[in-house]
């Protein structure tokens, strides 16, 4: 008789893994993950099935924690501009607490994620969108969702290419400035 399944475990292992991944990125061999939740391949493969489906699992507990974070900073808070909601998640996602995301993110090579992953480009964008619209409609400006999306992709690669927190936080800064003068789509003639 062979062994029960142990989500418990298998959650811990998850967790222990998307941890090491978040802290290191994600390794191409199994022997960081090993070392990281104290356990053998062995037993990973047992939990996992095999390293590219063990992978991908990191990489969607990774996301989750991801969405779950910074998709609660995009809501809509009642009394404040939206500008402003915005400014808050820029500063989280750039600051301590979004940079093991970017940087996992960043490192990961196209075609390791095409192979793990195959949708995970357009779902990593398209996610945001609707939060970041219903963000916007709070303004009356729901059509600019992809605008907004686009410049902080934009602005998130260049902190990754020159890690120039200044210049970035203040184009995303002028970029808010800009969004606040516009007319909601309802002023417009």
């Amino acid at each position: 008789m062979g062994r029960r399944p142990q989500p418990d475990i298998k959650d811990r292992l998850l967790d222990a893994c998307a941890d090491h991944a978040l802290a290191h990125g994600l390794p191409d061999r199994l022997e960081p993950l090993v070392t990281a939740t104290g356990t053998s391949a062995r037993m990973l493969i047992y939990h996992f099935g095999t390293r590219d489906a063990l992978l991908r699992a990191v990489l969607g507990r990774a996301r989750r924690r991801q969405l779950d974070t910074f998709g609660d900073l995009l809501r809509v808070r009642p009394g404040e501009p939206y500008t402003v909601t915005l400014d808050r998640a820029w500063t989280s996602i750039t600051g301590s607490d979004g940079r093991p995301y970017l940087r996992m993110f960043s490192q990961l090579h196209p075609s390791a994620v095409r192979q793990l992953w195959p949708d995970f480009r357009r779902t990593a964008t398209t996610d945001w969108l609707g939060p970041i619209e219903d963000g916007l409609r709070s303004i009356g400006r729901p059509e600019l969702a992809t605008l907004v999306l686009a410049v902080i992709r934009g602005l998130l690669m260049d902190l990754d290419a020159t890690g120039d927190t200044t210049r970035t936080d203040r184009a995303f800064r002028d970029f808010l400035a800009t969004l606040e003068r516009l007319p909601s789509s309802g002023d417009r003639t």
